[in-house]
């Protein structure tokens, strides 16, 4: 039966329409971006299916487009449509930092840097460059790969704050093991950090690990001290 053919508070776009987004299941919110089905299947059926391939919405969007595209019923289209809803989401999450209160709270970034880093299969290394007031001006991914003394440069660091002529840098990584447990390489570099920004008069607010579902602030391990 097409969708068409359901009752109108069973169509996932009317109940959305209705009831909000949050009345949604997953599937159901992946049907309204698929927009139709394929033979045999409506796009609910489809969304349905998709999901239980990934095991989970946040597996789905992790994919990259190779794998993406051999599900059955999508392809390079339907990935860019996809990538582009959440892209839309993590920049008007970014909106929101630039307006919303200062970061000089390390939970007032974890949601972001969470959105941004959780799913990655490789270490990145972003900079969160901040005005005055602690209100973000730039992020910026500018290492990758594992995370040591060799990897990260801390003068490229001090380079970067200075152009954006930021007060304070928050500094973030993940760990792909989904462990966000801060290693000895990780709290020798954030002293190497914190020096150095300290002789152009930059305050470094944080290094935040960020792992799966869970992230570890050193300030708010007094590492920062």
């Amino acid at each position: 039966m097409a969708i068409s053919d359901w009752p109108i508070d069973e169509r996932p776009r009317e109940k959305l329409l209705r009831y909000g987004a949050e009345s949604l299941s997953d599937a159901e919110l992946l049907a309204i971006l698929l927009r139709r089905g394929i033979r045999g299947r409506s796009a609910v059926q489809l969304a349905r299916e998709v999901l239980s391939g990934f095991s989970s919405l946040r597996k789905l969007i992790a994919a990259d487009r190779a794998r993406f595209c051999a599900q059955p019923g999508l392809g390079p289209a339907r990935y860019a449509e996809l990538q582009a809803a959440v892209e839309i989401a993590r920049r008007q999450l970014t909106e929101a930092l630039r307006t919303g209160p200062a970061l000089s709270s390390p939970r007032a970034t974890r949601d972001f840097l969470t959105a941004r880093l959780r799913d990655l299969e490789h270490e990145v290394f972003c900079c969160l460059y901040l005005d005055n007031r602690h209100r973000l001006i730039h992020f910026e991914p500018l290492f990758r790969g594992t995370i040591d003394g060799a990897s990260v440069h801390p003068r490229e660091i001090v380079k970067q704050a200075l152009a954006w002529n930021c007060a304070a840098v928050i500094v973030a990584h993940n760990h792909p093991s989904g462990i966000p447990e801060p290693s000895q390489a990780d709290e020798c570099i954030t002293r190497r950090i914190k020096e150095a920004l300290g002789l152009v008069d930059i305050r470094l607010l944080d290094h935040i690990v960020v792992g799966d579902g869970a992230s570890v602030s050193l300030a708010e391990r007094g590492f920062l001290a």
